[in-house]
């Protein structure tokens, strides 16, 4: 209808909401756009909470739950600010440790980079979120980003596995069937379906009528998790299969904590020999089992024994004393001038007979990637003097008749890396690690929770001797049997099963962890093949 103005009308004017009642109409809807991005920062919280030290694993369901609705039917865009929150609400805390010594500029660039993965994937699983089935896809998906921090950059970082989480939660077993990859996705799965089920309890209330496949996804996602778990628990087995082994792991301490713990390098030796000695002494006065072998961690002898005598004399007098072939940690310049982080088998008559180059070694640690960039614009380059080398081949010791498999420190983290020495033929596993760096952190207790999985997922024995701590004997269905204190000598001595069977997640290997990234591939391709049929539908409609 057209309405003509008479000399008469008055025009119609629009009156201007005052600002003070315009501002908080904008500040409500920013404060709305924010409230997703909080709970992710939040559920990322309650995913730190749920990891070691505390044994609070369970609360990773509802941190994934709240994952689950800060990104659920949302853009995009907002999964990727979703994603990025709750990666640095996880992250930030897991991860402090890092900084420790060197203040928080790696620490913060570190967590930066791994919560731009976490970003990616919180996208992803928004995009997915409006698929069949959603909570499947999502789980793959953040498997699939677990599978990329676990490769890239500077060879990876795999350090907040949620896997790694669930050394003492029932999901456990399914380590033995698939791995971390597996026992990730079953935690995550569980979590979107707890979402999924308070949902439709909620909508239930409000006398929304319910579908029935979504009620049956909900229920299996929740529920199939913790149903394979339970059927996984006969892979999880302690029973000796080649007998059994007394083993010892010395814990000699450092003289003082951070960075500068070796400067007093000879020091470190000695402890490890005194308390090497102080064993044999026990066990010639009948106060502890005689053991068939003895591990020292990660860096016990700094001092290169090939080129130092005198290293080398007090190693041989501490093989001597206890009599059985010891797993020594040095650290050795080849005659080519490398530079090796090196697992020595000491033979009590023939002395040094084999050797294990540590493969993982640890950027910004054991070797500085981009020297030539980073050493113009920080000081802290010089902190990393020489870079250590790369081992090629997996190191399994043969010590008194047993078949030992070594995974030095960060290796532990690492899936092939453990695996591989299992295949080798590895009856039990030795993670020897030196954590004196980061002091009392947690960062210890994270790395014994790895080695709990691992001893699980490959049904082996893994004993962890650490310079000052923790060091444990870990028993084949993850159980730790005995551990020490931290920044204290210590002896763990311990008869252990050998083992020789393969769980299937040894003989698998990768293959779980591709099929899953093969899953959320697929998941993220239907989706984008939804979003282009309906934009050519609204188009030709």
């Amino acid at each position: 209808m057209t309405v003509i103005a008479t000399p008469t009308d008055e025009p119609e004017r629009l009156t201007p909401e005052p600002a003070d009642t315009a501002r908080p109409s904008l500040t409500r809807r920013v404060a709305l756009r924010l409230v997703p991005a909080v709970v992710a920062a939040l559920s990322g919280v309650l995913l730190y909470v749920s990891f070691p030290p505390r044994t609070l694993w369970w609360l990773a369901l509802p941190a994934f739950a709240g994952f689950a609705w800060s990104v659920r039917g949302r853009s995009w865009k907002a999964g990727l600010g979703s994603g990025y929150a709750f990666g640095l609400g996880f992250l930030l805390p897991l991860l402090v440790w890092t900084g420790v010594e060197v203040g928080p500029g790696p620490w913060l660039a570190l967590v930066a980079i791994e919560a731009a993965f976490v970003a990616l994937v919180g996208a992803a699983a928004a995009a997915v979120s409006r698929l069949p089935a959603w909570p499947v896809w999502a789980a793959a998906l953040w498997i699939a980003g677990e599978a990329a921090r676990a490769r890239v950059p500077f060879h990876g970082f795999p350090w907040g596995k949620v896997a790694f989480g669930q050394a003492d939660g029932v999901f456990l077993p399914l380590a033995a069937l698939g791995g971390t990859p597996v026992l990730g996705f079953a935690v995550v799965l569980c979590g979107y379906g707890l979402y999924e089920a308070v949902s439709l309890g909620v909508a239930a209330r409000r006398g929304t009528a319910l579908r029935r496949v979504t009620a049956a996804g909900a229920a299996v996602a929740l529920a199939l998790p913790l149903l394979a778990a339970l059927a996984a628990r006969p892979l999880v087995s302690s029973a000796a299969e080649d007998g059994t082994t007394t083993v010892a792991a010395i814990q000699g301490n450092v003289p003082r904590l951070g960075l500068d713990f070796n400067a007093q390098r000879r020091a470190v030796l000695d402890n490890h020999v005194k308390e090497t000695e102080r064993l044999a002494a026990q066990v010639a006065r009948g106060r502890v089992e005689q053991p068939d072998l003895v591990l020292w961690p990660e860096n016990s002898s700094d001092i290169d024994p090939f080129r130092n005598e005198d290293a080398r004399d007090v190693i041989e007098r501490a093989v001597a004393a206890i009599g059985v072939p010891i797993a020594v940690g040095g650290v050795v310049t080849t005659e080519d001038g490398r530079l090796l982080n090196q697992q020595i088998l000491w033979d009590p008559e023939k002395g040094p007979v084999d050797t294990y180059d540590k493969r993982q070694i640890q950027p910004f640690g054991e070797y500085l990637p981009l020297r030539s960039i980073i050493s113009a614009v920080s000081s802290d380059a010089s902190m990393v003097r020489k870079d250590f080398s790369r081992g090629s081949e997996p190191g399994v010791f043969t010590m008194a008749g047993a078949r030992v498999g070594i995974a030095t420190c960060y290796e532990a983290a690492f899936d092939w890396a453990v695996r591989d020495t299992v295949t080798e033929g590895a009856q039990l596993l030795s993670v020897p690690s030196n954590n004196a760096t980061f002091g009392r952190s947690e960062m210890t207790y994270q790395q014994l929770a790895m080695s709990r999985v691992r001893a699980v997922e490959h049904s082996r024995t893994v004993v962890v001797p650490v310079t000052s701590g923790v060091s444990a004997v870990i028993m084949p269905d993850g159980r730790v049997a005995d551990r020490t204190g931290m920044f204290t000598p210590d002896t763990l001595v311990a008869e252990v099963p050998l083992r020789s069977s393969s769980t299937p997640a040894t003989r698998l290997g990768i293959l779980p962890e591709v099929l899953l990234v093969l899953v959320a591939a697929g998941g993220l391709g239907g989706a984008v093949a939804v979003r282009l049929r309906t934009r050519r539908e609204s188009t030709t409609g």
